[in-house]
């Protein structure tokens, strides 16, 4: 199974539909975003269709408080600030923020914490947990990336995304 993880995506449609499209395309049915999405509308706008996966969400220092109709749009689950989930035996914690995110690691409770904030790609071990920043979707200052995680090998892989012309 592959989990998608993704953040600071900052209401930049191209990117995130790019993003989603290689999910769908990949059978990828879980998705992470560690905020700065901005307006959940953006997720909104960008969704493929005939495409079903579940994104789990945290809010990041720039995203906006929006009412949502979960008959709408029911795959989105929104945490707060910090989420947490157990998929294939691997107990999974996930914010924006990066002191949140080691201090997280350092209960040792979790095999990966994933975060955003810096838009900077970054992967560091804290004693058994694997702390994880995917990068920014954005591309504002870095290319835009993504990471995912192939749970059955425990490998991740970071996705950049094509510079747009």
């Amino acid at each position: 199974m592959y989990l998608t993880i993704i953040s600071d995506s900052h209401d930049q449609i191209h990117n995130l539909k790019e993003a989603l499209n290689y999910c769908r395309q990949e059978k990828i049915s879980t998705i992470i975003h560690c905020g700065d999405l901005c307006k959940i509308s953006s997720l909104i706008e960008a969704w493929p269709k005939d495409f079903e996966a579940k994104v789990h969400f945290v809010y990041g220092n720039a995203d906006i408080l929006e009412e949502l109709d979960n008959k709408i749009f029911s795959c989105l689950k929104i945490y707060g600030k910090i989420g947490e989930i157990f998929i294939e035996n691997k107990r999974m914690a996930f914010t924006h923020f990066p002191a949140q995110a080691k201090k997280l690691g350092e209960t040792q409770k979790y095999d990966y914490i994933f975060y955003g904030h810096t838009h900077k790609p970054w992967e560091e071990s804290l004693g058994k947990t694997k702390l994880v920043n995917p990068g920014e979707l954005a591309g504002t200052f870095y290319q835009a990336s993504f990471a995912v995680l192939d749970l059955e090998k425990n490998e991740l892989s970071l996705k950049i995304l094509n510079k747009r012309e």
